[in-house]
Formats: C-alpha cells, sequence, structure tokens
C-alpha cells in the first residue's frame, strides 16, 4: 500500500483503504488508468452522458473492477439527487432513482456512489459482512448521510463498534469555497459543525472531512477503524476529476464496495 491507501496496478491507479478485509471488494477511483480521449475526461471517466462513448465508458468501469477486485456485472449505482435517502440492494435492481447511498448483506452486489468533489464514504462490519456506501455532497453531509448509513447498517445487524470506514478524496478546505446559505443549513441542522466553517479573504471555507469524521465518531463509529484520505480534489487535476476546477465539464469517479461471493479467488 502507498501512502494515503493508494496503489497502481496494471496502470490504474486506485485506493483500497480496507484491503486488510480480504472478502470485501472495495475502491476509490481516480482519472488514471482508463481509455478516455476527451481532454476533460481523460483518462478514467466512469460516468454515461459525460462526452465519452458507451463502449469507452464500459472498458474503465472493466478496468477499475477488475484491478479493485470486484464483478461489474453486480455493480448497483443511483441517480444521485444530494439527498439522504440510503436503501438496500440486493442485486434484483441495477439502477436506482433518488437515493444517494447503499447498505447490503448479499454477496455480488457492489454498491457504487460517484463523485467529482463530493466525499464517498464506504462502510464495513467485517464480522456480520453488512457494507455500505454513501455520497457526501455539501446537502448530505449537513444531512448526516453517513449516518444514516450506518442507522441503516445496523437496521441489518451491524454492530457500531465493528464498522470500520473511509472517508475518499473530495474538495478540501482549502479550495472548498461556501456561500451563506451553507452557513445557515448548517447552524440549522447541526451547529456544532460550524467550527468546521472558516473565514478567510472574506469568504467562507467547508473542511467536509473534519464534518463527516465527527458525524462518523457522533454516531458511535471508533475514531481508529475510520481512514479519511484527506486529498484535495479541486488541487490535483491529474489525479482526480472537480466539478468545480472543471466548471462541470469534467469525467466522473466511482467509490465501490461489496461482499465476494468467493474468497478463494481474493486480490
Amino acid at each position: 500500500m502507498s501512502d494515503n491507501g493508494f496503489y497502481t496496478k496494471n496502470g490504474v491507479l486506485f485506493c483500497r483503504a480496507l484491503a486488510e478485509l480480504p472478502f470485501i471488494a472495495h475502491g476509490f477511483s481516480t482519472r488514471d488508468g482508463g481509455v478516455s480521449v476527451l481532454g476533460y475526461t481523460k483518462s478514467l471517466n466512469l460516468a454515461y452522458c459525460r462526452g465519452d462513448d458507451d463502449a469507452t465508458v464500459n472498458e474503465n468501469r472493466r478496468r477499475f473492477a477488475a484491478n479493485a477486485g470486484f464483478d461489474p456485472g453486480g455493480l448497483v449505482c443511483a441517480e444521485q439527487i444530494h439527498s439522504t435517502s440510503v436503501v438496500y440492494a440486493d442485486g434484483t435492481k441495477k439502477r436506482f432513482s433518488g437515493a444517494d447511498g447503499f447498505v447490503t448483506d448479499v454477496p455480488g452486489v457492489f454498491a457504487a456512489v460517484k463523485t467529482a468533489d463530493c466525499q464517498p464514504i464506504l462502510f464495513a462490519d467485517p464480522e456480520n459482512r453488512i457494507v455500505g456506501v454513501c455520497h457526501a455532497g455539501w446537502r448530505g453531509t449537513v444531512g448526516h448521510i453517513a449516518a444514516v448509513t450506518v442507522e441503516k447498517m445496523t437496521g441489518l445487524g451491524a454492530k457500531r463498534e465493528n464498522i470500520v470506514a473511509a472517508a475518499g478524496p473530495c474538495i478540501g478546505k482549502c479550495c472548498f469555497e461556501v456561500k451563506e446559505d451553507f452557513v445557515a443549513a448548517v447552524e440549522k441542522a447541526d451547529a456544532s459543525l460550524l467550527g468546521f466553517i472558516v473565514r478567510r479573504g472574506g469568504a467562507y471555507f467547508a473542511d467536509m472531512n473534519g464534518m463527516n469524521l465527527k458525524i462518523m465518531k457522533d454516531c458511535g463509529l471508533s475514531e481508529e477503524n475510520i481512514f479519511v484520505c484527506g486529498e484535495c480534489t479541486c488541487c490535483s487535476p491529474d489525479k482526480y476529476y472537480s466539478h468545480r476546477r472543471q466548471k462541470g465539464v469534467r469525467g466522473t469517479m466511482m467509490s465501490v464496495i461489496g461482499i465476494k461471493k468467493e474468497t478463494s479467488s481474493l486480490l
């Protein structure tokens, strides 16, 4: 494992922060190792409708899946809406509308969220083999979607003391300038998070890493069981897509977690 949990395998750079869990397939993608050739999607764009043809996206997904260790046929995604909706995925449905997180205890189901500045968070209870993932944009963060995901996992039988979590790369406090509506929303939803908003040069900047770490600790997770990547997507144009830096014209990264059907062929 390299710094911050990053690996390069077969030319694909990705993060596998929970590598000590051999029966769990998971990873945060970067923009490296794919076949997209458009300047703004180059090279590992994992979302359709971003300018790449479907064959290109499919090949990128195949490469990411092969190196992160999951079966792309079991991939489950959502039409994300910046909500706090977390749904159960049993594999009978591959695409959901109006959701921003998943939980599952079904082997072979690989739940995914897509990001390009928002924070992806992966969860696993290795003892009970229950996993979850959420897309924490600013609305999701303020709405405590990380805590909602943990609650959904405990509803399936997970134990908070067992849950390990990994918060992936997102826009950092160095770049995440926010408006007064964000500050007001935080004050209304959870004033204890106001300490993660600072005023600098006449503008407000927010720390989503700090907010989501606090939310996970407050909902009963042990800090020693939480990995935080801490890298800023907006600051690293060669490594990440960034909605803010690229003004919406960009590719998309993917974060995936699931339980493998077979343990004999794990990476």
